[in-house]
């Protein structure tokens, strides 16, 4: 039986990050003494959290961003006021600082209270800490499920600490006892710019569920789309102007919390007579969404190449349509291509600027109902084989294994 004790922090709500979920079951499932440090920032997802570690093998702390919990009103307000305080002056005077992202702090200080043997940090500011937990003498590993220094649209990159996100990853990538990530493409990428060790890649993936595809007897196939928020710069703008083309009958549910009036927005890119075509999902809890997935036929994986960690990434998204047995149509990323060019049957690689060709390649899909089938098929046989947390899993407790050995 594996024994030591394994600290996981991430900046967020588990429902929202299940990248650090799942490592959390599978080592607490082995054995392991696991602990994952968080931080509560969003009401709702609070909610959907508890539901998620009722049973769960692992304990589970969190450091307030919200009053009402464990953490005292004047407290949770000093932490929101530094947060502010470091985002205003980020904007004014272009300072780069890790508080602009988030409670680094006050995550280090209750990191540094929790004994643990080996500690693995996941998104931007727990990168932070765990440089600061080297500094300490910890053991200390990283994931990189996302490039934050070359992440996000211009316009929203404008504020943030680039500089000091690209030192960070440099450090982690020279000196953490091993990182990982979700593609080889990003994992050469990553080397190519830091040196080092190369990353390992853990996959996106997710268990294989029991329900692939069931789709909806009689109705015309129905392309899914899904993320926590729904809103501009996701790919789905480019996508309908090529939807809007097609000949042959189909339906588009996008499931996702909406940015204010963007649906609108989006139902006014089509005919009128086409608005009734298209469903609008509310966000549905984790455990659930697999199943929402497989009632539909086409899953759609819009990434941008033009961002970078949104072109090398492979998203949990992809993975999750494979899983479900839908066929993919997805836009040309490095990260995508990689996926696909283990199976070229289980899906499309569009380019999404292309809206003429990419609507010739929906119609023929569209209008071949064994084509799709095969499609389908193809797609599940991909996550079976490769990528399913069943794969993935032995190679994260291998690396725990051996990070283990030095202590």
């Amino acid at each position: 039986m594996p024994t030591g004790r394994i600290l996981i922090i991430t900046n967020g709500h588990l429902c929202r990050n299940p990248r650090p979920l799942k490592e959390a079951e599978t080592l607490g499932r082995a054995g392991y003494d696991v602990t994952v440090l968080a931080v509560r920032n969003h009401a709702a997802s609070e909610i959907t959290d508890r539901d998620l570690l009722q049973g769960a093998p692992f304990r589970h702390e969190s450091v307030d961003m919200l009053p009402g919990f464990a953490t005292g009103r004047v407290t949770v307000f000093r932490r929101r006021l530094l947060l502010w305080a470091a985002r205003r002056a980020a904007a004014k005077t272009g300072l780069e600082t890790i508080r602009a992202l988030g409670p680094a702090g006050a995550l280090l200080r209750r990191a540094r209270r929790l004994p643990a043997d080996l500690t693995i940090v996941h998104n931007e500011v727990p990168h932070w800490v765990g440089t600061r937990l080297l500094g300490d003498g910890r053991l200390v590993a990283a994931d990189f499920e996302d490039w934050h220094s070359e992440d996000l649209l211009p316009a929203q990159r404008a504020q943030r600490p680039l500089g000091l996100l690209r030192r960070v990853e440099q450090t982690l990538l020279t000196q953490a006892m091993h990182t990982t990530t979700t593609s080889h493409a990003l994992a050469d990428a990553l080397f190519a710019r830091y040196g080092g060790r190369r990353a390992e890649v853990i996959t996106n993936s997710f268990p294989l569920q029991p329900d692939p595809h069931q789709g909806a007897p009689g109705q015309p196939p129905a392309f899914f789309w899904f993320s926590q928020t729904l809103g501009p710069g996701r790919g789905l703008e480019l996508f309908l102007a090529a939807w809007r083309s097609t000949r042959h009958p189909s339906r588009l549910a996008l499931l996702g919390a909406p940015l204010s009036g963007f649906n609108q927005r989006l139902l006014a890119r089509l005919p009128a007579a086409w608005h009734s075509r298209v469903s609008f999902l509310p966000l549905v809890p984790p455990a659930e969404l697999p199943t929402v997935i497989a009632n539909h036929d086409i899953g759609l994986a819009l990434e941008q190449a033009e961002i970078p960690s949104r072109d090398l990434t492979i998203t949990n998204k992809i993975l999750q349509y494979l899983n479900a047995g839908l066929a993919v149509v997805a836009s040309d990323t490095a990260g995508q291509r990689e996926v696909l060019s283990r199976a070229p049957d289980a899906g499309l690689l569009v380019n999404l600027s292309d809206a003429t060709v990419t609507a010739a390649a929906l119609d023929h899909l569209l209008g071949d109902r064994a084509e799709l089938m095969r499609r389908q098929q193809a797609a599940r046989r991909l996550a079976e084989d490769v990528y399913c947390w069943e794969q993935a899993a032995p190679r994260l407790l291998s690396l725990v294994a051996a990070a283990l050995q030095t202590r």
